[in-house]
């Protein structure tokens, strides 16, 4: 099962100085809240954002990632 640590470095490995705050929703490391604060997602729509998320994680969304909500968001600014 993966971790909040987990997916906290990994996300941090594909957004290089991003936020992130990663939370376990349900204790049992398969239901995850990601809240990610990054320079790049400027300019891209929230579909966008979110799927630069997802793609971090491919076939794992679904599998040992059972579900993930993601809030983004744009240093100074609403995502």
């Amino acid at each position: 099962m993966p971790t909040t640590e987990d997916l906290k470095s990994r996300i941090q490995d594909a957004l290089p100085g991003a936020q992130v705050a990663v939370e376990d929703l349900t204790g049992g490391g398969d239901h995850f809240r990601a809240e990610v604060v990054s320079e790049r997602f400027a300019g891209l729509s929230r579909i966008e954002q979110h799927r630069l998320i997802y793609d971090v994680f491919g076939a794992e969304i679904g599998g040992p990632i059972h579900a993930l909500s993601i809030k983004t968001a744009t240093p100074g600014g609403a995502g």
